[in-house]
């Protein structure tokens, strides 16, 4: 559904965006050292749905993980979508626990 192509890491506003139907899906981070804590999830309502959070969470998680940072979800809906998927709980850095 998501094309990887389509994700912009916009470091001037410090969010990653995804257009969809002419929306603009957001996850707002703030970049310290090795890590980035990813703090605010926005997504329209056209899109709501599991999936398509699910998918553009994935999307980002890997742009991430190609980058070699830590990642520190104070998102709920982010700290929730790491829980789900134990695979990305090896990006947390030493000590955070979710």
């Amino acid at each position: 559904m998501i094309d990887a192509a389509e994700l912009i890491d916009n470091t001037f506003l410090r969010q990653f965006q995804l257009e969809v139907e002419g929306n603009l899906a957001t996850i707002e981070y703030s970049l310290q050292d090795r890590k980035i804590f990813l703090t605010k999830l926005v997504v329209p309502e056209c899109v709501a749905d599991e999936v398509f959070v699910e998918d553009f969470l994935k999307l980002v998680m890997a742009n991430i993980q190609d980058r070699n940072i830590s990642v520190v979800p104070t998102s709920p809906p982010i700290a929730k979508f790491i829980r789900r998927n134990r695979r990305y709980k090896s990006m947390l850095p030493v000590g955070v626990r979710i």
